[in-house]
């Protein structure tokens, strides 16, 4: 857990015993001497909370380097021109190579950018983990 994670301070609340930042206030207190907090007077206390994380894991990808094998050179082309426009130069090649991992959000961006280069099969990434996903 992030030492700056963002806190809520609604024990009471029904959803804080799988919300993220209801835990993290929880942890969070007994070692930081200071904590970053959401306004009380904005969290709902029920489903609707927009603040609202749940701490159940996610499946994060890392590394697409297999990608180009399975496209002819023009696709790639395109695929990688569209995710260099996303993330940038730096950022597409860490992806690729599996430096930082993929968050759910980030892995349907690429898989949207295979589709618009003319793939319709499933392509796997490199490999998954299961993640508590703090923030996209």
């Amino acid at each position: 857990m992030p030492a700056d994670y963002t806190v809520c301070l609604h024990e009471d609340c029904p959803m804080a015993a799988t919300c993220l930042h209801q835990i993290a206030f929880t942890a969070l207190q007994k070692s930081e001497a200071v904590l970053s907090l959401i306004n009380p007077k904005k969290c709902a206390k029920d489903s609707s909370c927009k603040f609202y994380r749940d701490s159940k894991p996610v499946k994060y990808a890392y590394g697409f380097t297999g990608f180009q094998k399975r496209m002819f050179p023009s696709q790639y082309k395109t695929f990688m021109g569209r995710l260099i426009k996303e993330f940038g130069r730096n950022e597409y090649f860490a992806y690729r190579r599996g430096s930082l991992s993929l968050a759910p959000k980030v892995q349907e961006v690429i898989l949207a950018a295979l589709h618009e280069a003319g793939i319709t099969e499933d392509i796997p990434f490199d490999r998954y983990e299961e993640q508590i996903n703090y923030c996209d």
